[in-house]
């Protein structure tokens, strides 16, 4: 009965194991996929370009929504997250300001179909973007103390400098090289100045701008 108990434990640990494995092989596949071809691409292609069949996919996942709110979460988690929080511990805040953000909007531009997707689907969210946003603003802050840059910014502005360079990539320019320009001139406009910036709404911008 005992031994019986240990071979029925031993079977069920293997299927948690396949599941997950599964679940990660649907997950990279997405990822994988919706970079190369854009965000219109079907539940069952992702399913075949895993390897696994569209019924595993579906119930794992739910739909295909759930499978892009999947991938995107992966993504953000293994490619963006490390950025600001890389940034946050940096010793020159100023520098480190401008790499995050650099670094930030170059692999958002490079994974544009996953990121149109997370859209579409729901997955990129105010919660996603306070991931985001969280460590930067206490970069802004150090470098507002340290006289890097303008002291009227405020850390939704470092959300809404992501979101407008990003508005610039563009199926002809795979190189990204639009959204890299926009990006360096906006950037320009952090340093101090004595001009003073009009104030921003009441209203919560995250809730309505794309933001990563």
């Amino acid at each position: 009965m005992i031994a019986g108990a240990g071979v029925h434990r031993a079977h069920e640990q293997r299927q948690r194991a396949d599941a997950l494995r599964n679940a990660d092989k649907i997950v990279r596949a997405a990822i994988a996929i919706l970079r190369e071809r854009g965000p219109e691409v079907s539940l069952d292609e992702i399913a075949r370009q895993a390897g696994i069949g569209s019924a595993t996919v579906y119930r794992r996942f739910g739909d295909r929504d759930g499978v892009i709110r999947a991938a995107f979460e992966t993504y953000f988690a293994e490619e963006v997250e490390p950025l600001v929080l890389a940034a946050r511990d940096a010793a020159d805040a100023g520098a480190a300001l401008d790499q995050a953000l650099t670094a930030a909007v170059g692999t958002l531009a490079a994974h544009h179909g996953l990121l149109k997707a997370a859209r579409q689907s729901g997955a990129s969210t105010v919660d996603i973007a306070a991931r985001f946003m969280g460590p930067l603003g206490a970069v802004l802050n150090r470098a507002q103390q340290a006289g890097q840059v303008r002291g009227d910014l405020v850390v939704r502005d470092l959300a809404a400098i992501v979101v407008m360079a990003l508005a610039t990539a563009h199926p002809g320019d795979p190189a990204h090289h639009d959204p890299r320009r926009y990006l360096a001139l906006l950037l320009s406009a952090l340093r101090p100045s004595d001009d003073d910036l009009p104030a921003p709404s009441s209203a919560r911008l995250l809730n309505r701008a794309s933001a990563p």
